[in-house]
């Protein structure tokens, strides 16, 4: 008997450190939710008490370290665009920028995912980096560590162009089309899950591909070092 209350005790623990690193776990994948919700606009009520990094130029008397800190590029009733936190301690051409719904929208699976953020995104990053270079990316579902939708802006790496032009694309000359566009491909290829990829072949002329693995790992310069 006494075994049994030892084993059972084991299972208590194991349980309750399973139930903690799930918690943690998840507000780690919300993060960036939390941002949107609390660190963007430093006009919002409780601002400085409620956002985790707030804005160097909001007066709250916090860290203004690059990775203490939420730097908005571009802000909309419906969108806003971030310095990803990656671009802490790179060269100043170093260019890693992040686009974001500010309702809840999950990710690539979400149905209310919104159309708009494609032009959104475009516009922010290119005021940034050549469009001849820049690269729009989402990470699928089971390749992301963020459960809030989010748009890369960056460079493609230096082969990148060549190899996406060898693959399965679709050209559009609107951007709001680019979810439908990708999702259309994954259906054709099986895909249940996917990331897309955007770059720019000529003025209004876009290349959309649908790819089964993380497109900000293989085509991007996701990282200075």
């Amino acid at each position: 008997m006494r075994h049994f209350k030892i084993f059972g005790y084991f299972l208590v623990l194991v349980l309750v450190a399973w139930v903690q690193g799930s918690a943690l776990a998840l507000e780690r994948s919300d993060i960036l939710l939390d941002i949107v919700r609390h660190c963007v606009d430093p006009q919002v009520g409780d601002y400085c008490s409620l956002c985790r990094a707030p804005r160097a130029d909001a007066a709250c008397n916090a860290p203004t370290a690059c990775n203490k800190t939420t730097e908005v590029w571009a802000l909309t009733s419906s969108y806003t665009a971030l310095r990803d936190i990656k671009m802490c301690g790179c060269p100043s051409d170093f260019v890693h920028g992040l686009a974001l719904p500010r309702a809840v929208v999950r990710g690539v699976e979400d149905p209310n995912r919104p159309d708009g953020i494609w032009q959104f995104a475009w516009d922010v990053g290119a005021s940034r980096i050549e469009p001849q270079n820049m690269a729009l990316v989402v990470n699928p579902q089971f390749q992301r560590s963020q459960n809030q939708l989010h748009v890369h802006m960056l460079r493609l790496s230096p082969d990148a162009r060549a190899r996406l032009e060898g693959m399965k694309f679709t050209a559009v000359s609107d951007l709001g089309s680019v979810w439908a566009s990708a999702a259309r491909s994954a259906a054709a290829q099986g895909w249940a899950d996917y990331g897309v990829i955007v770059v720019q072949r000529a003025p209004q002329d876009f290349m959309v591909v649908a790819t089964p693995d993380s497109p900000e790992d293989a085509f991007t310069q996701w990282r200075c070092n």
